[in-house]
């Protein structure tokens, strides 16, 4: 199976791998994720390095602490989350599919 292997293709495939990781994580990082809680009381938005970049806030809220930190956590939980699955989603696109080791192939 692994006398057919040729190191350069191996190279070539991971150097392909890092250029499209390299290409997907500066695509993702434009991206932005909103989580609302609360009805919408809460909005949490995240970039897509999971960094949080703006919270929205109803004011009927700012006399209630205890509710504000509870929708806070869930708006800043959901966010982040969201922006792991995207980023599964976007390492699983990039390998489905590649074979690196042409397995298979007969050529």
């Amino acid at each position: 199976m692994f006398d057919k292997l040729n190191l350069n293709d191996l190279q070539d495939a991971v150097s392909s791998l890092q250029e499209q990781a390299k290409k997907i994580e500066e695509e993702n990082s434009s991206k932005m994720f909103t989580a609302k809680s609360g009805g919408g009381m809460v909005a949490v938005s995240s970039n897509g390095k999971g960094e949080i970049v703006d919270v929205e806030i109803d004011s009927s809220l700012l006399e209630d602490k205890d509710s504000l930190q509870i929708l806070l956590i869930a708006g800043i939980n959901d966010a982040l989350q969201m922006v792991r699955d995207n980023q599964k989603n976007s390492a699983m696109s990039m390998v489905n599919g590649m074979n690196p080791f042409n397995f298979g192939n007969n050529g």
